[in-house]
C-alpha cells in the first residue's frame, strides 16, 4: 500500500458539507466513489485535515488516502480529475510517507472570508461572497478589533455551543484586510480553529466595521469566553478553506 497526499479545490454550494452523511451528497463521499472505481470496487477511506460545513469552500483542502495501485503520481491525478464531478478537482497529488496524516500532521491553516460590497451583487458571485446590499464597513475599525484576536486566547466566545472540544485554546496568527476592487476579503491565519471559530469572528468584526459594537469591546468578549458576548455567525457561502500547513519531516 502506497499513502497519498493530495491537496484539493471544490465549489461548496451544492454540498452538504466534507464529511459523509447518510443520505447526502458531500465531498468525502464524491471522492471515495471515484476511488472505489478506481480500486474495483473496494472501499478507499480519505481522511482530510478537517472537515467543512455546507456551503464552505475550500481552494487548499488537504486530504490523504492509502491506494494498492502503482500508479505514477500525474496519471493518478489525471484518473480522479476526469471522474470527479466538475465542482471538485485535485489540485496537487503525490506520495508520501507512511506515518503521514492529513489531519494530526497539519500545523496550521488560512482561511479566507469573502463579503461584496457592490450595490447590485452580480448573480455570479451569489455563491461565493457574501452581499451587503453596497454597505462598505469601516476596515480601519475590523483591522483595530482584530488587533484582540490575535495571539493564543481561549476563543470559547468565538466557538459554536454544540461543540464537544474542551480544550479551546487556539493561537492567530495573523488576521488581514484587503480590498479587491468592490469585495473585502478577511484572511486568517492560526494552529487551529474551533467549529464556526472564522464564521463567528468574521460576524462580530463586521459588526464592528457597520459600528454595532465598538472595536475595543472585541478584547472583552474574548476575555469573556462566552458566546452569547460575540456576534452572529456570518454566513458559510463566504468562507474558503485556503492552505494546510505541515512542517517539514
Amino acid at each position: 500500500m502506497t499513502r497519498i497526499k493530495a491537496i484539493i479545490s471544490y465549489d461548496g454550494t451544492q454540498f452538504a458539507g466534507y464529511q459523509v452523511q447518510p443520505g447526502k451528497r458531500t465531498v468525502q463521499l464524491e471522492i471515495e466513489k471515484v476511488l472505489a472505481k478506481m480500486h474495483k470496487g473496494a472501499d478507499v477511506k480519505i481522511t482530510a485535515s478537517g472537515r467543512t460545513d455546507a456551503r464552505v469552500h475550500a481552494t487548499g483542502q488537504t486530504i490523504h488516502f492509502d491506494t494498492s495501485l502503482d500508479i505514477p503520481s500525474a496519471s493518478y491525478m489525471k484518473a480522479l480529475n476526469v471522474q470527479l464531478p466538475r465542482d471538485i478537482r485535485v489540485l496537487q497529488l503525490e506520495q508520501v510517507a507512511d506515518d503521514f496524516h492529513a489531519r494530526f500532521d497539519a500545523v496550521g491553516k488560512r482561511y479566507r472570508y469573502i463579503w461584496d460590497c457592490r450595490t447590485v451583487q452580480s448573480p455570479f458571485r451569489r455563491h461565493y461572497a457574501v452581499e451587503t446590499n453596497g454597505v462598505k464597513p469601516n476596515v480601519m475599525a475590523m483591522s483595530d478589533a482584530a488587533r484582540a484576536i490575535v495571539g493564543q486566547h481561549d476563543f470559547s466566545c468565538f466557538c459554536a455551543a454544540n461543540t464537544s472540544v474542551v480544550d479551546k485554546v487556539r493561537t492567530v496568527s495573523a488576521l488581514d484586510f484587503e480590498w479587491r476592487q468592490d469585495e473585502l476579503h478577511m484572511t486568517i491565519t492560526g494552529d487551529g480553529f474551533l467549529y464556526n471559530m472564522v464564521r463567528i469572528i468574521a460576524g462580530t468584526l463586521w459588526e464592528v466595521g457597520i459600528d454595532r459594537r465598538e472595536s475595543a469591546s472585541v478584547a472583552q468578549t474574548v476575555a469573556s469566553q462566552d458566546r452569547n458576548q460575540a456576534g452572529k455567525t456570518a454566513p458559510a457561502h463566504g468562507l474558503y478553506l485556503e492552505e494546510v500547513f505541515y512542517s517539514k519531516k
